[in-house]
């Protein structure tokens, strides 16, 4: 793993610089489950936030932020958003949308400021990792203090994966 940060990390740092975010960057290798990822982030796996894409229609896409130990719950942010059709991009979509690829999605540095809709786990859930643009690199930063930068929507929209 190199010691230069890749352009989609540097983004994701400038991005947090910019909202005035106290943060630490934690490099890893390669991780191939959420386990591997908390234990290298020195996490728990609830503390390990997956940055869903969402799509609610053309170039109309939101950022959904889900503790690792959870899944969307398709039905609840139908009912938050009132709408009645949501999807999730392909990879490509995605990566249009965030300018990050999958595996390194995340809510700072997007190519546009996409709405942020955090599932209620994470409100004072204290420290957490977030991805930083870049495979094997995270920032791991208060959970509260990222929902008020980001000016995040907090609700109840995940359920425990099964």
């Amino acid at each position: 793993m190199s010691d230069v940060p890749s352009e989609g990390e540097q983004r994701a740092v400038a991005a947090a610089d910019a909202l005035g975010l106290r943060y630490r960057v934690v490099r890893h290798g390669p991780v191939r489950s959420l386990a591997e990822a908390a234990a290298a982030r020195g996490v728990a796996p609830a503390a390990v936030v997956k940055t869903l894409v969402v799509r609610r229609g053309d170039d109309d896409v939101l950022l959904v932020l889900v503790p690792g130990d959870r899944e969307i719950s398709w039905p609840r942010l139908r009912a938050l958003l009132g709408v009645n059709r949501l999807s999730m991009p392909d990879a490509a979509a995605a990566r249009d949308a965030t300018g990050y690829e999958r595996g390194t999605i995340t809510p700072f540095g997007a190519t546009r400021a996409w709405p942020v809709v955090a599932d209620a786990a994470l409100a004072g859930a204290g420290e957490v990792s977030l991805g930083a643009g870049a495979h094997g690199v995270a920032l791991l930063v208060d959970a509260d203090a990222a929902i008020a930068a980001l000016g995040a929507r907090v609700a109840d929209v995940s359920d425990p994966v099964a």
